[in-house]
């Protein structure tokens, strides 16, 4: 097997864990959220219309999956999109099927 075909191989095995990690509807909606500009936990809640508990449980899968990274600052954790490249796919898929 040639040194282009492994890329290959190892590259599409990057993008399906990504698009694995993005297939639930309330984390595609945590992520919109985040495009623009970090926030907190308590935004998060108050902008998805769930429990903390639940908002917590998808934020520490998504940190875990690199999706999301954090900051702590005081006693509050803020959030962003931890890689540029899975903000260009939101907004793509937001073009495409949000009319957002």
């Amino acid at each position: 097997m040639n040194v282009s075909i492994k890329k290959i191989q190892k590259s599409c095995e990057m993008v399906c864990q990504i698009l694995k990690a993005l297939s639930h509807p309330q984390r595609l909606i945590i992520l919109s959220h985040l495009l623009n500009q970090e926030r907190s936990v308590s935004e998060l809640v108050d902008l998805c219309d769930i429990s903390q508990s639940q908002i917590s449980q998808f934020l520490t899968r998504m940190k875990i999956e690199k999706l999301v990274q954090s900051r702590r600052e005081g006693r509050f954790l803020y959030y962003s999109v931890a890689d540029k490249r899975i903000t260009q796919l939101m907004k793509t898929i937001q073009a495409e099927y949000c009319n957002c």
